[in-house]
């Protein structure tokens, strides 16, 4: 493993700052110089997530309006410190730098996309401060599914505690996290994401490089462990008021979004299906980036 995180580049172009959080040690990268209304983009969660996730979205962006790209706890340049990774972890992270784009731009609500599980976390920060945010995109969301969707208690988290003994164990934890990581297992993972052989060559080698990061290993054990999973998932997305656009796939491991037509017929809904894997951004940017644009500009 690298010795240092000054041995990951960034993920994206801008600049990198980082600041302190109730979440611990936030990183993020910007690129503000643009008028417009903030866009924040917030990556999924993995064993190597990180925010090249949603570079397609963060360069097509650039130069138009400020956007804004987070790395989550446990993550990229953020604190991957040993700690217990949770919802309101990750929530707090995005309340910590959703404020801070916020007074950057004179108070102006932000536009926020997110992608897979973090979905969750972006509905949740939504419905604890929605004067913060003015729409919000979601990409692939988890809990539209039989086995994730959920009314469990506010709050709650799908962990269990003898599974993150076992993955964070001195014994087994490193050998797990080493073949979890290695070439072949996240050519294998990022495959079923795409649900095809043609993955993005880039992402691959990013993640693997942030993959291998110190303290890379601490966040992805809770994810395993599923203290990352929220147990009222579709609690939150039917407490969303403000516009939302959903855009996911039809093809690969994660295309089970069986509650999605009840969620079609809301006023503030619109979803898309697209012929493409999990990470539709990134095998059809054209579409997805104008689906995106053309649903902000109507907000004007």
């Amino acid at each position: 493993m690298a010795t240092s995180l000054d041995a990951l580049p960034p993920a994206l172009p801008g600049r990198r700052e980082v600041i302190d959080t109730a979440a611990g040690r936030v990183g993020f990268y910007a690129s503000s110089e643009a008028e417009g209304v903030p866009l924040l983009l917030i990556h999924s969660i993995n064993a190597a997530a990180n925010a090249y996730e949603v570079r397609p979205l963060y360069l097509h962006a650039q130069g138009a309006r400020p956007v804004y790209a987070l790395d989550l706890p446990g993550f990229g340049f953020s604190e991957r410190s040993r700690r217990l990774y949770d919802p309101r972890l990750m929530v707090d992270a995005i309340h910590a730098v959703a404020a801070k784009i916020a007074g950057r731009h004179g108070g102006v609500r932000v536009d926020a996309i997110a992608v897979s599980l973090s979905a969750t976390y972006l509905a949740r920060a939504v419905v604890e401060r929605p004067e913060v945010y003015r729409a919000i995109g979601l990409i692939s969301p988890t809990g539209f599914d039989r086995r994730l969707a959920g009314r469990g208690p506010a709050g709650g988290d799908r962990g269990s505690p003898r599974v993150r003994r076992i993955v964070d164990s001195a014994v087994l934890g490193p050998a797990l996290f080493a073949l979890l990581v290695s070439r072949p297992s996240m050519r294998f993972f990022l495959r079923k994401t795409f649900g095809s052989k043609r993955i993005d060559e880039g992402l691959f080698a990013y993640d693997h490089l942030s993959a291998h990061q110190p303290g890379a290993r601490h966040a992805p054990y809770c994810f395993v462990a599923g203290y990352l999973f929220p147990t009222d998932a579709t609690t939150l997305y039917e407490a969303l008021t403000l516009p939302v656009l959903m855009l996911h796939g039809s093809r690969g491991d994660f295309v089970d979004f069986r509650d999605a037509p009840r969620f079609a017929g809301r006023p503030n809904w619109t979803i898309r299906a697209l012929p493409t894997g999990a990470f539709p951004h990134f095998e059809d940017p054209a579409t997805v980036t104008g689906a995106f644009d053309a649903f902000f500009a109507g907000l004007a």
